[in-house]
């Protein structure tokens, strides 16, 4: 008996030490952060100075849309209001550094060829369906969707969205814009193939961002992500009574999978539940099928959900 303690304890202590040695390697992969105010620096600009903002960044400013465009931006008093809401919101570089450096840490450990980008802030007149975008080697933030959920200029937004539109989730968006550079997407579109594609998603930000809550990751509150936690068992049965893995159905996205105040399983349940909780099954499927098979994350990023779901020997939790 006494050995046996003995070579639990010596186990737990060697995963304990690993751990902390890979955190340490991680926070020792050098990052040179360039962000670049662009909201700032239009916000301060005057009509004179619109041909050296366009030279200077050509990023900004289409070809097809008329000097005009941009001078009517300029005088517009709802906009300069909005960069007023940004600037003091985020009125130095001090939130984005300490969210974008680690994050940019992990996802170099994971994927050495992966390039820091150039990071360039702006605001979209609220366009909260492209809060981020990654592109080659740069990346864009829209500062104005990150504002806080009970800003004024999000009235009239559904609250499933505005929920989500709060500094914490810069890093969680970017890392989703990431991670999908990595993921193949789908061959199809059954619903087993989009939530695995989703789940390799989740999979990667739960090691991308190992600070952030489960719930975060996945854009819940915190009372949500108990719920489908809770409630894991008696969807997984929902899915596979009503055959609902293989279909290619194109109401399910909707259902189970887009961004959504609530699920639809038709059942009295619905009005409790958050949205998305296929991608929550999905990252179960994959962070199980990772537990069980000694497979690289390359390997995780193109493999089909079939296999993943054939070999993940996945089981619904019980609480």
């Amino acid at each position: 008996m006494k050995y046996i303690i003995f070579t639990v304890l010596a186990l737990l202590f060697l995963s304990c030490e690993s751990k902390l040695d890979v955190t340490e390697e991680i926070e020792r992969i050098p990052v040179d952060l360039n962000i670049v105010r662009f909201d700032k620096t239009f916000a301060a600009a005057s009509v004179e100075e619109l041909p050296t903002l366009k030279a200077q960044y050509p990023l900004f400013f289409p070809e097809q849309y008329a000097d005009s465009i941009w001078v009517q931006r300029m005088q517009d008093t709802l906009q300069q209001q909005l960069h007023m809401e940004v600037a003091q919101r985020f009125p130095d570089n001090s939130v984005l550094e300490d969210d974008l450096t680690p994050l940019f840490q992990h996802i170099k450990y994971y994927f050495p060829q992966f390039e820091i980008p150039k990071v360039y802030t702006t605001t979209s007149d609220v366009d909260y369906r492209n809060k981020v975008i990654a592109v080659d080697s740069l990346l864009v933030i829209a500062l104005d969707t990150y504002l806080g959920e009970a800003h004024p200029f999000y009235e009239g937004i559904q609250k499933y969205t505005v929920k989500n539109m709060k500094p914490s989730q810069i890093p969680v968006n970017v890392a989703e814009a990431y991670a999908q550079r990595y993921i193949a997407p789908p061959r199809d579109r059954s619903l087993l193939s989009l939530m695995v594609y989703y789940g390799k998603i989740l999979y990667l930000k739960d090691l991308w961002l190992p600070e952030v809550s489960n719930a975060e990751k996945l854009g819940y509150t915190e009372a949500e992500y108990q719920w489908v936690k809770d409630n894991e068992i008696d969807m997984w049965r929902y899915f596979v009574e009503n055959e609902l893995l293989y279909s290619t159905d194109p109401k399910l996205p909707p259902r189970f999978i887009n961004p959504a105040p609530f699920s639809k399983f038709y059942l009295e349940i619905d009005n409790e539940s958050p949205g998305m909780t296929g991608r929550y099954l999905g990252w179960q499927i994959v962070a199980s099928y990772m537990e069980n098979n000694p497979a690289s994350l390359q390997q995780l990023s193109i493999l089909e959900a079939e296999e993943i779901f054939k070999k993940s020997k996945y089981k619904p939790k019980k609480n």
